[in-house]
């Protein structure tokens, strides 16, 4: 592409390739590595195995008794492991972003307690190893919705035997942020930056990390590092990362880095990733209306160039699924490729 071209629109239409130009002077052409999938499971892309960016669900393996949590928010990223003690009067396994499942002992149970974290709505899975060494009231697996930081008691716990023994439980907890009866309605969206100019690095079913359901829709914005990051619609901040200083472009895990979930009114949600360190500049539970700063691009994650990754999802059910969605860019509206899933 010749560097004096800015027409996106005419250019997408001419080409259905992915392609990354950075508009400032110093740099030349890059080209991203895949992000992370959220659930952290390498998939087959262009010439090597490399992850996606964000999971069909955002899921919490959430407690496993006697041995170790191994809790991780496949998006945006792996949370530390915390071990459990067998036998506590109350044991709870909670993830950095603040999902839990807590086992509460009340003789001769156990209460299982679940918290939603996220400020909207959430649907969760409590499932368990087979096992003779207890009983589930009611059984398992369950599947529920949650309201927004809703915590709940789901189900009780009998030990086989006189013993409180926690070993044997295998308790996995999922989480899946949105409203899986919702109806995301047509919308065009607003750019989510101004001042830059429009460089897509990756189109919808881009080969390097849009392949699977969650990011067959996403688009990837190439921009210079700390260009401020605008709500494409008004809603609801429901989930926030914050807390990633780097990138880490040899290391899968490190997901989407630093981002920003807004729900909006009709049950979709928009994600805006791997934002600059400290460029979170929203909160959980914040109202914010289209146009609003959300934070400022960054490098963070599992990336190699500065970048904003877009998206819209919903919840289809224990799932995330990306939806196509309309922009509208300084020339009008964008049009981005649309092959086939």
């Amino acid at each position: 592409m010749p560097p004096d071209f800015r027409d996106v629109n005419l250019f997408m239409r001419m080409e259905r390739y992915i392609f990354i130009r950075y508009h400032y002077g110093r740099r030349g052409a890059a080209y991203l590595r895949p992000l992370a999938r959220v659930d952290g499971v390498p998939y087959q892309v262009s010439r090597t195995a490399l992850p996606a960016l964000i999971a069909a669900c955002v899921l919490l393996p959430a407690w496993v008794p006697a041995v170790h949590a191994q809790q991780r928010w496949q998006w945006p990223a792996a949370a530390t492991p915390s071990s459990q003690t067998p036998g506590a009067p109350s044991t709870m396994a909670s993830s950095g972003s603040g999902a839990s499942l807590q086992l509460e002992w009340q003789a001769p149970v156990y209460l299982a307690w679940v918290t939603n974290p996220l400020a909207g709505p959430a649907q969760l899975r409590l499932s368990a190893l087979s096992s003779e060494d207890y009983r589930a009231v009611p059984q398992l697996p369950l599947t529920l919705e949650l309201a927004a930081h809703e915590r709940r008691l789901v189900t009780r716990l009998y030990p086989a035997s006189n013993q409180r023994t926690l070993g044997g439980f295998g308790l996995t907890l999922e989480v899946v942020p949105g409203n899986p009866g919702a109806a995301p309605q047509p919308v065009r969206y607003q750019l989510p930056f101004h001042n830059v100019p429009v460089q897509v690095a990756q189109g919808f079913g881009g080969q390097f990390s849009h392949a699977d359901p969650p990011n067959w829709y996403a688009v990837d914005f190439a921009m210079p590092q700390g260009t401020p990051v605008l709500a494409a619609r008004e809603g609801v901040v429901m989930q926030v990362q914050r807390d990633v200083l780097d990138s880490t472009p040899n290391d899968p895990t490190a997901g989407g880095g630093n981002l920003v979930r807004v729900l909006h009114a009709d049950g979709s949600m928009a994600l805006y990733a791997h934002l600059a360190p400290n460029g979170v500049a929203v909160r959980p539970g914040q109202a914010v209306r289209t146009g609003e700063r959300l934070g400022t691009s960054g490098n963070t994650g599992f990336s190699t160039a500065p970048h904003l990754h877009f998206a819209i999802q919903r919840n289809a059910g224990m799932q995330l699924l990306s939806l196509p969605f309309r922009m509208l860019g300084p020339q009008g509206e964008l049009h981005f490729p649309s092959p086939a899933p």
